[in-house]
């Protein structure tokens, strides 16, 4: 019997991919959406298949991380084999204007679901997406024993999600795992995020349609990945024999300044002349260094990352350039041909 899954924030970068792959592996995808008066369902429009076709095999519900009733219904009619839980108030900088609403979907969102599975009396299998933000100000590299000193409502109300899966995991033998992944990038990006805001500002300055681009702190380190790569092991992690929790990232840290010049200079284009600093783009209290210590996940889960910071940055800003209507510099479908020829993605 094909197995069913169930993805909150499926409309997401992540949750885009994730479907993709788990529909890719013959899976029954059911994804959590918010009833909104337009749609946002464009990440995942190329997959999306009218439920009234006998062939559809991925179906979309409306509800809530905020609505524990209409959680529980979901998953009792679903009954799904596994449950993915990606959604949450994800930005970081948001989160500090946001505390509170951070707080009732990011961190009780995971408590609903938790709670809800385990009452539905189905075996399910559950991921609950961490962050390396929980590592926040502990000393690199962080690692699946590093303890955790997070630096905003975002990266609080994640521990509060880890540990939450752990007791259920401990408490009631429950399968739930945590997927603690560092940063990781795809044009699927959302607009605001400064990698995406980077790529996507170059477009729009060789366009003609902007001239600055406005950044507030260059000096944070981050270890970045492509987001394909990192679904996958979302994936792996429930397929193993026991739960667990596993660091996913690449390893490697680079700072915003890096990433902004390594852009810039693919596309030809002078910081000095394009680049302003605000200082509302700021947070309260920052996180300097973040840098995976992957390790465990390459010897249990056997994975290791194909695509580094160089390569990202460049299938970031041709994919932008395509969207803008652009010629791409052209890199970037060389570089995703040789490391990936029988992906299972849709183009971006």
């Amino acid at each position: 019997m094909e197995k069913k899954a169930f993805i909150t924030g499926i409309t997401g970068q992540d949750g885009s991919y994730l479907a993709e792959l788990l529909l890719s592996k013959g899976y029954e995808v059911h994804g959590l959406i918010r009833r909104s008066s337009t749609f946002n369902t464009s990440r995942i429009d190329s997959i999306y298949i009218d439920p009234h076709d006998t062939h559809a095999r991925l179906f979309l519900h409306y509800g809530d991380l905020s609505d524990s009733e209409q959680i529980s219904n979901i998953l009792y009619n679903i009954k799904p084999d596994e449950i993915y839980h990606l959604g949450a108030q994800s930005h970081v900088r948001v989160s500090f204007d946001t505390p509170e609403y951070t707080g009732n979907v990011t961190a009780l969102g995971t408590t609903r679901i938790l709670e809800a599975a385990r009452r539905s009396n189905h075996a399910m299998k559950f991921y609950q997406a961490s962050s390396s933000e929980m590592f926040g100000a502990a000393s690199p590299p962080q690692a699946e024993d590093t303890p955790f000193y997070p630096r905003s409502p975002y990266a609080c109300a994640k521990v509060y999600s880890y540990w939450m899966t752990r007791n259920y995991r401990e408490g009631y033998n429950f399968f739930a795992s945590n997927g603690i992944l560092f940063n990781h990038e795809s044009p699927r990006r959302g607009e605001t995020f400064v990698t995406r805001k980077i790529t996507r500002a170059i477009a729009r300055i060789i366009s003609g349609k902007d001239k600055f681009l406005y950044l507030g702190n260059l000096e944070a380190k981050r270890d970045w990945g492509f987001a394909p790569e990192y679904v996958e092991c979302m994936w792996r992690i429930l397929q193993q024999e026991k739960p667990d929790d596993f660091v996913i990232g690449t390893g490697e840290t680079h700072s915003v300044r890096e990433f902004l010049h390594e852009a810039f200079t693919y596309a030809g284009l002078d910081t000095e002349e394009h680049v302003r600093i605000d200082p509302k783009y700021f947070r309260p209290t920052e996180v300097d260094v973040l840098i995976a210590n992957p390790k465990k996940s390459e010897k249990i889960l056997g994975w290791k990352p194909a695509i580094k910071f160089g390569d990202l940055v460049k299938i970031m800003v041709d994919a932008d350039m395509k969207t803008a209507g652009l010629e791409p510099i052209g890199k970037a479908d060389k570089i995703l041909s040789s490391k990936f020829p029988d992906r299972w993605w849709k183009a971006d």
